[in-house]
């Protein structure tokens, strides 16, 4: 099969396999919907539809795709597969910044509260590119953990803080990914990751050269710096408005652009599109089956996911080793 036909097939079937979860989305929950009041729904349907179940939706498709978007992004400027917003201290520092404009800023709005989860999300990412740049131990599995270490730490101040403060309960709560608690008026937040992805796209070609170092960059004109700031700028601005919105969702940014790699390759540019769907189903799928397990109650997305992702995590170290052993043996 052609390479352009065999893309647009890929595309559809996740295009697809994303709308047939969001249909199911809308009708799966507390309240009775089914689809045969679509036609004929009573005011309470209506408002069901309009200030939880949609809302709920649009939230776990942003949130997917931007994160998983976020995820690739990070990969392409560590030249490492196992680097993700998880992975990196961006979510703990996001986490932190979070904890941070509740103390100081008491009555902020949740934009305000936002801009300080960006700065602190900004300045967790920076520090562990920076912390990157100067390791020489450059090894697959050694980058994640140093970033695994520094978000350890992160945390670490988090909790302590929040511990001084009385307010560990109320954090935990907050910031457990879940999109029970998603309404109309309190999701909107995450439209801020749909310009990003379209700049990520335009910069998808860039981000790839920044990612083979400084000296290789400048050999080809391109302004180093520049793009991996504008990379940074995207993580932490997705990292910062999913934390606040819906809390974490763990190892989305990892796996989703790593299976995507599996079956598509290294295009980073080819792949935006995959990766945006795949999170999005991935995420809405999971918030299927977290309605579904016990229903009439619910499992949260951050659960799952976190399970779901350590899993397939561990799957690709295992299958990068035994990658790694074939090509010893050959050599």
């Amino acid at each position: 099969m052609p390479l352009d036909k065999r893309n647009a097939v890929q595309l559809t079937a996740l295009a697809a396999v994303l709308l047939t979860l969001s249909f199911i989305s809308l009708f799966v929950g507390v309240s009775s919907i089914s689809p045969r009041d679509i036609f004929d729904l009573s005011p309470l349907q209506k408002q069901i539809l309009s200030i939880t179940r949609v809302p709920r939706l649009l939230s776990a498709v942003m949130a997917g795709a931007s994160l998983a978007i976020a995820g690739t992004i990070m990969q392409q400027l560590t030249r490492n597969k196992f680097v993700s917003p998880t992975t990196a201290g961006t979510m703990d520092a996001a986490r932190l910044g979070v904890l941070a404009g509740l103390i100081v800023f008491p009555g902020a709005s949740l934009l305000q509260k936002t801009a300080v989860a960006f700065a602190f999300a900004l300045a967790g990412t920076y520090v562990f590119i920076r912390i990157v740049e100067r390791v020489k131990i450059k090894n697959t599995i050694f980058i994640p953990l140093v970033g695994l270490m520094f978000g350890n730490i992160v945390s670490s101040v988090t909790t302590s803080v929040a511990y001084r403060f009385d307010l560990l309960q109320s954090l935990a709560t907050w910031l457990h990914g879940d999109f029970s608690m998603i309404l109309r008026g309190r999701y909107e937040m995450l439209y801020v990751g749909v310009p990003l992805m379209a700049v990520a796209y335009v910069y998808a070609d860039r981000f790839t050269i920044a990612g083979m170092g400084d000296s290789f960059a400048a050999n080809l004109g391109l302004n180093y710096r520049r793009v991996v700031n504008v990379g940074l700028f995207i993580v932490a601005a997705v990292s910062s408005a999913v934390v606040l919105t819906v809390g974490s969702l763990p190892f989305l940014g990892l796996v989703v652009p790593n299976i995507v790699t599996i079956y598509r390759g290294d295009n980073v540019r080819k792949n935006l599109p995959h990766t945006a769907l795949l999170g999005a189903a991935l995420v809405v799928g999971c918030d299927v089956i977290g309605r579904i397990i016990i229903h009439p109650y619910e499992v949260s997305v951050g659960l799952i996911m976190g399970v779901l992702g350590s899993a397939v995590f561990l799957f690709l170290l295992l299958r990068g080793n035994a990658r790694g052993a074939r090509g010893g043996v050959g050599a």
